[in-house]
């Protein structure tokens, strides 16, 4: 079972879904003419303005996309980065940027499609996402991708942003303080129990708080390591653009990374940490207080340059700097040496990010999954999704997750591509929404 997740893993995110999601990204932001990257600025005069909201919806423009970022600034943020550098040299960095460059377009373009195309459910609360904009914006043939999506994202939570997360933060937590992973997992069980069982109302009001307090943080942390060592700067970032295309070379127990490893794992891993392409965080920017798609996607569209262009970005410049890949050292490891060799304690940054960030991640992604059970069950599967996703918790921190970690990855995958064929087809809908709202605002 092990070889034949293995083998589908290899062929999901391979080549040919790589380019799907870079391709998306490029055609929507040609399509677009920029205006992702030229109207900026706009977007957030929109988020700092969006803190209430106008319109029909569950939850503020602001709390949108504060539950949307919950669930993407995670572990990706510090583990992902870490391994994307350890794998494919500095170089992974830039193609993360490119990455996030494009797909600010395809997080707008979700978000558009999603407040576009929403529903509300018999409780009289709004759901939206992949599987409404497929249902509501393409024929009957293209219907069985909205169930497919939604199947998939409905099981791929329990993996990456369950038992996933509880284990990282169970296992940091014991390495550092000993404490037992059972008892960290019943801790999680009912403080994401207090959040999750409230639903997105509950959710939103704790991302709202914690996100940018715990992003914010972290990134004053990093903001000090690059000024205690500014004078390392300017060629950590000619290190990061030069290996990006000639490679780099091996050293200590770095082995070294060619430009195809930067590229690919430079991508993959930006794509795992903003999510631009997989359909996940429309379903949060679809409960908006708004009567504007094009306002929504473009608040949304933050998203991905704060998880990626700011607080990867941080993470990386803070690897590079401290020159800490001789060590060989991989993933969160890599991330709390280059902090701890910043200053005394840097570790325990690591640590608290990881729980914080998992925390945030788990109550994120809990209501994405319980979402894609309403799509296919109505409102009675709500209930017994969100004990079940508590239940999970303590379950994950007692779990060897090799096998789960790349089932979650692979349904991740299989979330993507129905999304990623939508987007396609509803391009030219997205950009006359777009060129429409833009023509009055000039």
């Amino acid at each position: 079972m092990r070889d034949l997740i293995v083998t589908v893993n290899g062929l999901a995110w391979g080549p040919v879904m790589l380019l799907l999601l870079l391709g998306t990204g490029i055609f929507l932001t040609l399509g677009l003419r920029f205006a992702t990257l030229r109207r900026l600025p706009r977007a957030i005069g929109l988020l700092l303005r969006g803190r209430t909201g106008t319109g029909q919806g569950d939850i503020s423009p602001f709390s949108a996309l504060m539950t949307s970022l919950s669930a993407t600034i995670g572990t990706g943020n510090i583990a992902g980065v870490a391994t994307a550098l350890a794998l494919g040299g500095p170089g992974a960095l830039f193609w993360m940027w490119l990455t996030a460059l494009f797909g600010m377009a395809t997080k707008y373009a979700e978000a558009v499609c999603a407040v576009r195309f929403r529903e509300q459910d018999a409780n009289g609360n709004y759901s939206g996402g992949p599987m409404y904009y497929i249902r509501n914006g393409l024929g009957r043939r293209w219907h069985f991708l909205a169930y497919a999506f939604a199947i998939f994202g409905s099981l791929a939570g329990f993996g990456i942003a369950n038992t996933v997360q509880s284990n990282s933060i169970a296992q940091v937590l014991n390495d550092s303080y000993a404490v037992p992973p059972l008892f960290t997992g019943l801790v999680l069980m009912v403080l994401v129990g207090a959040v999750v069982l409230g639903g997105i109302q509950r959710i939103a009001q704790v991302a709202s708080y914690l996100v940018p307090i715990m992003a914010s943080s972290y990134l004053l942390m990093s903001v000090l390591v690059v000024v205690f060592h500014i004078d390392a700067v300017p060629g950590a970032l000619v290190e990061i653009v030069a290996s990006a295309f000639t490679g780099s070379a091996a050293t200590g127990g770095f082995a070294g990374a060619t430009v195809w490893a930067a590229l690919r794992f430079g991508v993959a891993r930006g794509i795992f940490s903003n999510e631009a392409g997989l359909g996940s965080a429309p379903i949060a920017h679809a409960a908006a207080r708004t009567d504007s798609p094009v306002e929504q996607g473009m608040i949304a569209m933050l998203g991905t340059f704060i998880d990626t262009l700011v607080v990867c970005t941080m993470t990386g410049l803070v690897i590079v700097i401290m020159d800490v890949l001789p060590t060989g050292v991989s993933g969160a490891s890599l991330t709390s040496l280059a902090f701890g060799g910043a200053f005394p304690g840097g570790e325990i940054i690591v640590t608290l990010g990881l729980c914080l960030f998992g925390f945030t991640t788990t109550i994120g992604w809990s209501f994405y999954g319980e979402r894609c059970v309403v799509f296919l069950v109505g409102v009675r599967g709500v209930l017994p999704f969100r004990l079940l996703w508590v239940l999970a918790l303590p379950v994950g921190t007692m779990l060897q997750l090799d096998l789960v970690w790349l089932l979650a990855d692979t349904l991740n995958a299989f979330m993507a591509i129905p999304n990623l064929i939508a987007l396609l087809l509803l391009g030219p809908l997205v950009f006359r929404i777009s060129w429409d709202y833009f023509a009055g605002v000039r």
